[in-house]
């Protein structure tokens, strides 16, 4: 008997969360958050090509300095 209102129990809140989820207000936002994440992640792309893009000419620069030295 206990087991039944154990299952029966179980049951009830699952219904109620299932509710609670559809009639929720913050349904949508999924989208616009996975926007949101692009946008940042191509704008940290960005910074590591300009820095690359820095480091590299500057090597390079570096580099026939040194050579041109000798």
């Amino acid at each position: 008997m206990l087991d039944t209102q154990v299952i029966m129990y179980v049951i009830d809140l699952l219904s109620a969360r299932i509710a609670e989820a559809r009639l929720g207000l913050d349904r949508g936002d999924v989208a616009e958050k996975i926007v949101i994440v692009g946008v940042f992640v191509a704008l940290a792309i960005a910074v590591g090509v300009l820095v690359t893009h820095a480091v590299t000419g500057d090597a390079v620069q570096i580099a026939h300095q040194i050579g041109g030295s000798k």
